[in-house]
């Protein structure tokens, strides 16, 4: 699904983000991520901008489904960390794929893209799958006491940027984190 403003057709350099789902959080209000709060602000920046596309992508749990994002949720209960708890289930850290996302630019004539996000793999496998990406855009939301940990993780491990980790959110046990 993609939720577009302004008129986008035929342009260079559009500001897009392809977000992936997350029921959690957009729908139940977890906070434990910033998905949420990426959504809000990538739907915000389109419309102060005036001109802009999300790209909603049903890959909830870094494309492992819901379900086994639940369990992955139990084995972080456990100590592990987001990464690990995809790992001790079976799953890679990322299983998300954006291979449709060419052909929705193509459809749209979107000749080249700027790209909100903080993730650095994303726009490498864009890249690879043949999108221009002209530049990012970061995404910087507030961390919460629930949220810290897991962007820490995502900074730490997966090489995530921008960040929008607050001190007073931190948690008290980062050496899990080296």
């Amino acid at each position: 699904m993609c939720i577009i403003w302004g008129k986008i057709e035929g342009g260079n350099g559009i500001h897009v983000r392809c977000h992936d789902q997350c029921f959690t959080s957009e729908v139940l209000g977890s906070l434990k991520c910033d998905c949420k709060q990426q959504l809000d602000f990538a739907m915000k920046h389109i419309r102060d901008r005036k001109s802009g596309m999300v790209i909603y992508l049903p890959q909830e749990g870094r494309g492992m489904g819901l379900a086994h994002k639940i369990k992955a949720y139990s084995v972080q209960e456990r100590g592990y960390d987001t990464v690990d708890a995809n790992l001790v289930l079976g799953f890679p850290d990322d299983s998300r794929t954006y291979g449709c996302v060419p052909g929705i630019l193509q459809e749209m004539n979107i000749k080249s893209i700027r790209l909100m996000t903080n993730n650095p793999r994303k726009i490498a496998h864009l890249e690879a799958l043949g999108v221009k990406v002209l530049g990012r855009v970061p995404v910087v939301t507030a961390s919460n006491q629930h949220s810290s940990r897991y962007l820490l993780t995502k900074h730490h491990r997966q090489g995530h940027m921008d960040l929008g980790i607050d001190a007073g959110n931190m948690p008290q046990n980062l050496d899990i984190l080296s």
